[in-house]
């Protein structure tokens, strides 16, 4: 995957910023300054991960992400100057990987940058288990895809760390505190509901009855784990 970031934010400064300290390290990145612009130069142009901010002129980063999530399964952390929980729960609701709340830390967001294109490039160099397959679905290691049947199912970065790591682990019961730490590798600021999204998001996608799975169940009291019998 390219390691090319369009930075979406109608503040110059923290445009600026970003951009310079990204370029120093090594990234190539572009920029847009409204909803309507990212759209377009995201469809336009080839990017590993989007740096999209919440508010914004025109169209608002939520209906960007959606927008980009119907094409793409490119990482997105969404910026967002409200601290409010909810916030930042309804950005991952519609298909964004992470969240940050202004002000940030540049080196925080060096950090997880970093880590998303580290955890890409382990899995396209993985030689273990590059397909698995469980009951009618296949996880696709290498291409990062799944299919159920001869249905393409469209994850996000998450969604798709999430996956793999169950089935690779069947039968383990993994706490939310596990997921934080496995998936997102590092010290993550925010709280535990933000699994229960993703695991929701992901059993909707996934499961023919999301109230009643097949794949992804929930252990009470501890947190999830995914079976393969029937």
């Amino acid at each position: 995957m390219a390691k090319r970031i369009l930075i979406v934010d109608d503040e110059p400064l923290i445009v600026k910023g970003l951009k310079y300290s990204l370029e120093q390290d090594g990234y190539e990145t572009d920029s847009a300054a409204d909803g309507e612009e990212a759209v377009e130069k995201f469809f336009s142009g080839e990017y590993g991960l989007v740096l999209l901010d919440v508010m914004l002129p025109k169209l608002n980063g939520i209906d960007v992400c959606q927008r980009i999530r119907e094409k793409s399964n490119a990482p997105i952390i969404m910026l967002t100057a409200k601290g409010e929980d909810m916030d930042k729960i309804l950005g991952l609701e519609y298909g964004a990987d992470d969240y940050m709340t202004k002000p940030f830390n540049i080196l925080e967001v060096k950090a997880r940058i970093k880590t998303i294109f580290r955890r890409t490039a382990m899995s396209v160099r993985d030689t273990n288990s590059k397909i698995i397959r469980v009951r009618d679905m296949t996880i696709n290691v290498n291409s990062r895809s799944v299919t159920i049947g001869q249905k393409e199912v469209n994850l996000t970065a998450k969604e798709f760390d999430l996956l793999h790591l169950f089935a690779s682990n069947r039968g383990t019961v993994f706490s939310r505190e596990q997921l934080l730490e496995t998936i997102w590798k590092y010290d993550y600021l925010g709280d535990l509901r933000t699994v229960d999204v993703h695991i929701r998001r992901l059993r909707e996608k996934i499961e023919k009855n999301p109230a009643q799975p097949e794949f992804i169940f929930t252990k009470w009291g501890v947190g999830y784990y995914f079976t393969d019998k029937a």
